[in-house]
């Protein structure tokens, strides 16, 4: 298998590469009768898109999201949902100089060894422009989370050595960093343009919050609702590790400290703390969802580095193009999307045994 799908009664499966005419997704399992429509999807898009930001590449692309099947009279059918997104602003030169180099950070020795040939235009299916595919069909589950109660919030939470101190929502999409504090968001921006300047990049933590989830998704042993989302972030590219709840700092706990009291109130069973990241024996109970996600500097940088071809031959790289000098602001709504996919997938799931 080649990996190209995800999910089991609400599947995705993404196609396209980087420098090819356009990529897309074809989403099965989605329930007739949803209202739907491009502006559902466009929305996200534009939250991920190239070139909105002095922060992000300069790719100028406008990623609009074009529904090819599966919606008649503004709902959905309950068919296969096919999106396309073409791709507008391809530089296929500015990669030119490097198509026989193994660039540092990047795919293309181990694709190359997979495949026995490789994309070199922007990574081909390694890209991280496939993950506009994934936002695409993101939309869609939200707007089905959504009519449920369901919210997703994610946002960049550090930048470098630099952290929000405080968490305000309503600050998240009023800042190019996509931070919950405006204060730590300004020094975030200056540390990303100093790192730019030096033609280098800088990496930070994304942390995500679901309000609203009902207990009982997610199974006991291999499909634990947290390995399912670890499954599922993990397959972004530039992520390089999770934590959920208390995460790594439980090591440091007694489990009198990190276990969460179960209490009544009003009838009703609650726990007085969150330290489980609103899930317990890979289900969820009610609780928050609480994760985070660790981002990686993207590879792509200006600065000289060292590496070899594909004769073995030690040489010393620059990589052109326009590239992020950190992601994470653009990573938010991939989180997100992920995140919606896998909680609807697991929702269906769970009403297909108990309704």
């Amino acid at each position: 298998m080649a990996g190209n799908s995800f999910g089991q009664l609400f599947r995705i499966t993404t196609f396209g590469e980087s420098h090819g005419p356009a990529i897309g997704v074809v989403i099965d399992g989605v329930p007739p009768g949803v209202p739907l429509d491009e502006s559902d999807i466009q929305f996200e898009l534009d939250r991920r898109r190239p070139g909105q930001s002095k922060i992000t590449t300069q790719r100028q692309e406008s990623d609009r999201g074009e529904i090819l099947s599966g919606v008649f009279d503004g709902k959905t059918t309950g068919t296969a949902l096919a999106i396309l997104i073409r791709n507008e602003d391809q530089r296929s030169q500015d990669y030119s100089d490097i198509k026989d180099v193994f660039r540092p950070g990047h795919a293309d020795y181990t694709y190359l060894m997979k495949y026995g040939l490789r994309d070199y235009r922007g990574g081909g299916r390694s890209s991280g422009r496939e993950t506009a595919c994934r936002v695409a069909a993101g939309a869609v589950a939200k707007k089905i989370l959504n009519a449920q109660k369901i919210k997703i919030i994610a946002y960049t939470l550090s930048v470098a050595d630099i952290t929000a101190k405080t968490i305000d929502y309503e600050v998240i999409e009023k800042n190019m960093v996509r931070a919950p504090d405006l204060e730590a968001a300004e020094a975030m921006i200056q540390e990303i343009e100093r790192a730019r300047k030096e033609c280098d990049s800088l990496g930070g933590v994304v942390e995500a919050v679901v309000k609203g989830c009902p207990i009982g998704l997610g199974d006991p042993v291999f499909d634990k609702i947290n390995a399912r989302l670890a499954y599922a972030l993990m397959s972004i590219g530039t992520i390089r590790g999770i934590e959920f709840g208390d995460g790594f700092s439980a090591t440091k706990l007694r489990a009198s400290e990190h276990n969460d009291p179960f209490a009544v109130a009003a009838g009703k069973i609650y726990t007085k703390t969150n330290h489980a990241g609103g899930i317990l024996g890979g289900i969820t109970n009610g609780d928050d969802i609480i994760l985070r996600v660790a981002v990686k500097p993207p590879s792509s940088i200006a600065k000289e580095q060292q590496t070899v071809n594909t004769a073995s031959q030690p040489v010393t790289i620059q990589v052109k193009g326009r590239h992020d000098p950190c992601i994470c602001p653009r990573v938010v709504p991939v989180v997100e999307a992920m995140i919606a996919v896998t909680l609807l997938d697991c929702l269906l799931i769970q009403k297909s045994i108990r309704s």
